[in-house]
């Protein structure tokens, strides 16, 4: 798949499946990874500028299996940033389905 496409899409992947729940990196990066083809580092990076953007928020929660796992959260203006962006999405989509 090129590389630009996934890069131009991969905050809004991360974004809706934050829509769905709160989830902790290496779920997320399970989820997302397996549809396609992106390293845990490149979402871990994703995550980091979505939080610094305002977009997520983190919390710890202890975890029985080893240490405490860091989860994600979508804010206020995250959900409303994904719905835009959704929309943005399918609409391009759409067109460019037309097109080709």
């Amino acid at each position: 798949m090129n590389a630009q496409w996934k890069k131009g899409v991969l905050e809004l992947c991360v974004l809706s499946q934050l829509r769905e729940k709160d989830q902790y990196g290496y779920e997320l990066t399970e989820r997302i990874s397996g549809k396609l083809d992106v390293s845990a580092g490149t979402l871990y990076l994703v995550l980091k500028r979505l939080r610094d953007s305002g977009y997520l928020e983190t919390y710890l929660v202890e975890s029985s299996s080893g240490p405490a796992r860091k989860y994600y959260h979508l804010t206020e203006t995250g959900r409303r940033n994904a719905e835009a962006d959704r929309a943005d999405w399918l609409e391009f989509a759409s067109k460019v389905e037309e097109l080709l």
